[in-house]
């Protein structure tokens, strides 16, 4: 087949070749970013909804021609709305519930994008699909950036870790001081870890992580806490419960 028969209106000229591998890069641009920080979807699936998206495009363009004529007419914008339908099923399967703690947001919503970026590149917009493309980069890694440097909001919840000794009553009293400083507790996990961890009078330990939310300094607590008789280690860390 000559390079003549390989012809745009036909759908398969180098044009669309083009705007396939423009797709392709810029996709796994997005895609790589999530790779990089280990999420559920990475690069070879940002890769393939985005080249794909653009697929679908160029066949709405470009791969009814040949039964179009005076009775058969055809709607392009059908297969974009289709598009923006059927990519729903994929981010809704990367966003996972558990109690209040929502993770894949970010990661669906990068799929979401991507798929728009493809659109754009075989809808032939490579200008758009070039920006969006940079837009995601400066909303995902940039924002994250400037998100940790933010003042920390007093609505924010926190993490505490605590170890204690059991059965003497310590976990009553954190919480106690938790309440009396002003400190709401979210949620609360123990576990015994194997083997228990042992102090030096032999008693078992157990390993308590708290989420709290509440207007006085997350440390002021920690330090307040790490007084309380039995307690034997307390740690501090953010809790994000709206996790990428």
């Amino acid at each position: 087949m000559g390079v003549q028969a390989i012809s745009e209106p036909l759908g398969q000229g180098w044009l669309q070749v083009g705007e396939l591998g423009l797709a392709f890069a810029l996709s796994s641009l997005i895609g790589l970013e999530r790779e990089l920080r280990q999420k559920s979807a990475g690069l070879r699936t940002h890769t393939l909804v985005g080249v794909g998206a653009a697929l679908f495009m160029l066949v709405s363009k470009y791969g009814f021609d040949d039964v179009l004529g005076e009775h058969v007419t055809l709607d392009p914008s059908r297969v974009a709305a289709q598009i923006v339908s059927g990519i729903g099923f994929i981010g809704g399967g990367l966003i996972f519930v558990r109690r209040d703690a929502v993770s894949g947001l970010t990661t669906a919503a990068s799929i979401w994008l991507t798929a728009a970026v493809g659109m754009a590149a075989g809808a032939g917009l490579p200008v758009l699909a070039a920006v969006t493309t940079l837009l995601f980069f400066v909303a995902v890694p940039g924002y994250t950036a400037l998100v940790r440097r933010l003042p920390r909001s007093r609505f924010a919840p926190s993490g505490l870790a605590l170890v204690y000794r059991d059965g003497e009553g310590v976990l009553r009293r954190v919480l106690a001081e938790c309440t009396r400083r002003g400190f709401s507790v979210h949620h609360l996990t123990s576990h015994r870890p194997p083997p228990a961890e042992v102090d030096g009078d032999g008693a078992a330990s157990v390993t308590v992580t708290l989420e709290v939310q509440g207007r006085g300094a997350v440390t002021e607590l920690a330090a307040a806490l790490a007084e309380i008789d039995g307690v034997l280690r307390v740690n501090a860390e953010d809790v994000n419960i709206s996790r990428e």
